[in-house]
């Protein structure tokens, strides 16, 4: 059986559906160009835009990204959220990154670029000017974040234009590489607990403009237990308690806007593969980048990337979708892929598919391979992220 090509967001897809970005499609990278039309403010792409997620005029904006918060996750979970499910009859999902992980969709979202212009291209990347694999999480072995993400963010465009903008999020956060690439601009405001994060949301919005609250448990709780565990379905409950106290206390004329990163697939172990000591998965990969469902593989020097490519598909069969970097590119994963970004891109790039995974021994640690609740490929569950609106 071959495995098939990736299709286009549709309404209400499976969660084991493959979807791609772009097409037109209502995207994660769309909402901060949104919120800055709603304010008044006149960025690119921004009135459209607003169009299309048909956000209203405001004084005041809230937004919340839920780390792994996945829109077909909270649908089959809403019984822990009533606050959030009361949201969700009236909602469309966007679509997030390829890599559907934090670091990828996070600077789409605070730059409304795709990874093809920022370089973010998964949890970690292969650093061209010194060959070694740089996390974009931590920042380790990364370049200065603004070298390597040049492009002006929304919150910086915003605070251009004279509008205040907070973010609110943990105090480890604060100066952090992620950070400087794809959020800055922002004020930050250093805050632990949820419930102490929505209290300084509150306080910052008693004047008007912009303020970004970012919760992490969620993703956390998934990727220990999975998301289909009753510890995940706390979390939720957890977050939704908080997210409905934060809605009534805003200000009247506040537009609250509640979205996520990614969604999550819990995985198979025994569906689980290893570069690092499979002896055909192996063969002529030199590094192994982005994450367990998400690969780009940087083959060794002489290496055929289509030979490989070859390898992979048969080895893996309906597990994967295997392309090569020229073919991934033009099937429009990455967005338009600048050059200083092209050789970033693996040499092989492959999306896992169903409960599948391939992780590699020789980069990974053991913790991160045994991960019950991952995300980074193309499914739905792993791509669909919520649009939540309160006013």
């Amino acid at each position: 059986m071959s495995t098939p090509a990736p299709a286009r967001a549709v309404p209400d897809p499976r969660p084991d559906e493959l979807v791609t970005p772009g097409g037109g499609a209502r995207s994660l990278g769309h909402v901060l160009p949104a919120v800055a039309s709603a304010l008044g403010v006149d960025v690119p792409g921004g009135a459209d835009a607003r169009s299309l997620l048909d956000l209203p005029e405001a004084r005041r904006v809230c937004v919340v990204l839920v780390d792994g918060l996945g829109h077909l996750n909270l649908a089959e979970r809403g019984g822990h959220a009533p606050f959030l499910r009361s949201l969700l009859a009236s909602s469309r999902p966007l679509v997030s990154t390829f890599p559907s992980t934090t670091a990828t969709a996070v600077a789409a979202f605070g730059t409304g670029l795709g990874p093809g212009a920022t370089g973010m291209l998964g949890y970690t990347v292969r650093v061209p000017s010194s060959g070694r694999l740089g996390n974009l999480v931590s920042w380790t072995d990364m370049p200065p974040a603004e070298q390597w993400q040049p492009h002006p963010t929304v919150f910086e465009r915003l605070a251009a234009h004279g509008v205040a903008v907070t973010s609110v999020g943990p105090a480890r956060f604060h100066g952090s590489g992620l950070t400087g690439a794809a959020l800055r601009g922002a004020a930050y405001a250093p805050a632990e607990a949820l419930e102490d994060r929505v209290d300084v949301v509150v306080r910052t919005l008693r004047e008007p403009g912009l303020t970004y609250l970012y919760w992490h448990d969620v993703d956390k709780t998934g990727h220990h237990h999975g998301w289909g565990s009753w510890q995940w379905g706390e979390a939720l409950a957890a977050l939704d308690f908080e997210l409905g106290r934060l809605a009534r206390s805003l200000p009247r004329d506040t537009l609250l806007v509640v979205t996520a990163d990614h969604g999550m697939v819990d995985v198979d172990p025994s569906r689980r593969r290893d570069v690092g000591t499979d002896p055909v998965l192996g063969a002529q990969v030199a590094t192994t980048g982005g994450e367990p469902r998400a690969l780009h593989l940087h083959v060794e020097a002489g290496a055929d990337p289509e030979v490989v490519a070859g390898r992979w598909r048969d080895e893996l069969g309906d597990d994967a979708v295997v392309r090569t970097r020229a073919q991934a590119v033009e099937a429009g994963w990455f967005g338009p892929v600048e050059e200083r970004v092209l050789p970033v891109v693996g040499d092989v790039v492959v999306a896992m598919t169903g409960a599948a995974t391939v992780v590699d021994s020789r980069t990974q640690t053991p913790a991160s391979m045994a991960l019950l609740g991952v995300h980074g490929s193309l499914t739905a569950r792993e791509m669909l992220v919520p649009l939540l609106a309160h006013r």
